[in-house]
């Protein structure tokens, strides 16, 4: 028996137990990967995902019906319609449209800096900004890893918010130490298909790879266990180096990363019952309805539904008859709630409704603007966060310029504008261009004409149309001159 006299005694002993049962950084790892994977925050994740893809609870729907001791039980002989009417998913791809639907622009002083900008987040770019926005919707937020292809380019690679487990090193999830990319990766074993889940470990010293077994992690040599994140080959070979920012950025829906089905997705499946229901109803027949039997000539009432089914005819004694017990179906009933969960649904993901009643005629401005409020402050939130992630992207992209010598920027303030896909009055909007002519300068007015695609190339253009009329004038004057002298 160990006797422990002193309170340094007993702290010693604590502190040498404590030695003995710490965790190794592997463990640590496999143990928070094993936790987080079955976590009710990455299940939202994954459900997000499946409702946007049309995967959703209404196809595992059961009919039932009370049965001993007052139990549900599943009837399989009744009409079980499983139909989906995915709202969801159009909440998401009108939000991702408005915010991101149409090209980014970048305002700089430093033109040079804004040409190269342009050059770097290209049409492929602007696609995978498209996709990161759609992750962001139905997972919270998305991930952009940042890294060198096999031809020396900087690219950009996003993963769903479901691959990642984050640990961070503050509240408010800006800084990171570590992350931890959980995925599935097919291959051939001999003639087999196998699955293998792997685990790639985001450091700030490089990328680990290891093999999940259960909540052990064990090094992945098929792929190799340590990679840098750059590899620059010199005259005396290649050498490791590593950013000295983590290249993993968060694009957050908003700051508590949480996915916009959390906020609809009991309405998506009162759409979802609601509908099914309705045609479940319409297909109740004496075939598969209940049936209250007068003096039937038989006791099995199995033989009763075949001879049904079969004859459609029922053989029965003195004045006996059968009757069906059914619920009328009420279509206006139906579809005055569908409309109303249409427009909660709408309501709760912050959307807007197309048809709404605003719209009609000729709408003014105002009427616009007041039919896109709610999806504008939604925007708003989605775009203060994406801003911030642009912001750690630009570190990266700034220092690849300086690494391949096409200058220095990073002292150079830019603005990412993301141009959004609003519905317009273009006569209200172009006569307060018009109005505005003298108090804003041009460059202002010509960047709200709805018209505009590309304020510099639109500047260029006026400023030669100038330059051609002045020509032309000076050669008509000198034309009447010659003219004039002559005479």
């Amino acid at each position: 028996m160990l006797f422990l006299n002193t309170e340094t005694d007993k702290i010693n002993h604590l502190i040498t137990e404590g030695a003995k049962q710490a965790l190794t950084d592997l463990e640590f790892f496999g143990r928070e990967i094993d936790a987080w994977k079955k976590s009710p925050e990455r299940m939202n994740q994954i459900i997000g995902e499946n409702y946007y893809a049309g995967k959703q609870d209404i196809f595992h729907r059961k009919r039932t019906a009370i049965g001993a001791g007052g139990k549900l039980q599943i009837v399989e002989n009744l009409p079980n319609n499983k139909i989906l009417d995915n709202q969801y998913a159009k909440m998401v791809d009108q939000k991702v449209n408005y915010l991101l639907g149409k090209p980014m622009t970048f305002d700089c002083e430093n033109k040079t800096y804004a040409a190269l900008l342009k050059k770097r987040f290209d049409a492929a770019f602007q696609r995978t900004m498209k996709y990161i926005g759609e992750d962001a919707l139905n997972g919270g937020l998305c991930w952009l890893f940042v890294y060198y292809n096999r031809q020396g380019e900087l690219s950009f690679r996003r993963f769903p918010a479901f691959e990642i487990l984050p640990f961070w090193a503050d509240d408010d999830h800006t800084i990171l130490d570590a992350a931890a990319r959980v995925y599935l990766h097919e291959k051939w074993d001999g003639s087999t298909k196998t699955t293998v889940e792997r685990v790639e470990l985001f450091k700030k010293d490089g990328l680990y790879r290891y093999v999940l077994d259960g909540n052990i992690l064990v090094p992945d040599i098929e792929l190799g266990e340590y990679e840098p994140y750059l590899v620059v080959q010199g005259e005396e070979g290649s050498e490791a180096y590593n950013w000295n920012r983590f290249p993993l950025i968060p694009f957050k829906y908003n700051k508590q990363e949480i996915p916009l089905i959390m906020r609809v997705k009991s309405l998506q499946d009162g759409i979802n019952t609601l509908l099914s229901d309705f045609q479940n109803g319409m297909e109740q027949t004496p075939q598969n309805t209940i049936l209250v039997i007068h003096n039937y000539e038989g006791e099995n009432l199995g033989d009763f539904r075949h001879n049904l089914m079969t004859y459609s005819a029922v053989k029965v004694r003195g004045d006996g008859g059968v009757e069906t017990l059914t619920i009328d179906v009420n279509a206006e009933n139906y579809k005055s709630i569908l409309e109303l969960l249409k427009k909660a649904i709408i309501e709760n993901a912050r959307g807007f409704d197309a048809k709404d009643d605003r719209l009609s005629g000729s709408p003014n401005q105002m009427n616009i603007q007041s039919m896109y409020s709610d999806i504008d402050l939604d925007a708003n939130g989605m775009e203060t966060e994406f801003q911030a992630a642009f912001s750690q992207l630009l570190w990266f992209v700034n220092q690849d310029m300086i690494t391949k010598g096409e200058g220095n920027f990073e002292q150079e303030a830019v603005t990412v504008i993301f141009n959004r896909d609003m519905i317009l009055n273009e006569n209200d909007i172009i006569e307060s261009c018009a109005k505005s002519v003298g108090i804003l300068s041009t460059e202002t007015i010509i960047g709200q004409h709805p018209w505009t695609v590309d304020v510099e190339k639109e500047l260029e253009r006026l400023k030669q149309e100038k330059e051609e009329a002045m020509m032309d004038y000076s050669h008509a004057f000198d034309s009447h001159i010659e003219k004039s002298e002559a005479q």
